[in-house]
């Protein structure tokens, strides 16, 4: 139960709270906006979140370590994870306007995808995760990452653009396999 991708998944989900802790706005209340050196841990952070998704996986693949206690935690972990980074950006306004849409589109598909995937797994389904989906989800996180990073390099307004652009991106192919996912379930729900 505690094998080493277990571990990796686990400290993605405790290491959650540190990432609101840390991007969580400064003490004075008129400040919606987090430390540049806030942002910097935090992105330090998030890449090693990131960094544990990847090898948790290819770790219990390469070693034949994969458990149930894996199977369920590791979509749970990036639920959580990209659930709070959504809302944390939303609330510090490094994603605003227009610009909340796209991440929106993101939430909802991961609640409804998840949903979408409890019920087929009730009827023993399974829906494998598509080429075009692991693409979604680089760009979800790239985007989310350049976010954070341009909260700490304030005057480096091309990267922030550029992240804000891969997350329409990213909104664009949610909808995509979203509705690839919706479509694939529907068919079981007669």
């Amino acid at each position: 139960m505690l094998s080493l991708p277990n571990i990796l998944t686990l400290s993605r989900i405790l290491a959650v709270p540190m990432l609101v802790f840390l991007l969580w706005p400064g003490v004075k209340p008129e400040s919606i906006q987090p430390l540049p050196v806030d942002y910097w841990l935090a992105f330090a952070l998030y890449c090693l979140m990131g960094i544990t998704d990847y090898f948790d996986g290819y770790v219990a693949r390469t070693q034949g370590t994969v458990s149930k206690l894996g199977v369920f935690l590791d979509p749970i972990a990036d639920k959580i994870m990209v659930g709070a980074v959504i809302l944390l950006l939303v609330f510090t306004r490094d994603i605003d306007g227009w610009h909340v849409i796209a991440a929106l589109i993101i939430l909802l598909r991961e609640i409804t995808v998840s949903g979408l995937r409890e019920f087929l797994a009730g009827l023993q389904v399974s829906v494998p995760v598509s080429k075009m989906a692991k693409w979604k989800t680089t760009a979800q996180l790239v985007a989310f990452g350049g976010l954070i990073l341009a909260g700490a390099l304030p005057l480096w307004d091309w990267l922030k653009i550029t992240a804000l652009g891969l997350l329409w991106v990213a909104a664009i192919l949610t909808l995509i396999t979203g509705w690839d996912y919706l479509r694939a379930g529907v068919k079981h729900m007669d």
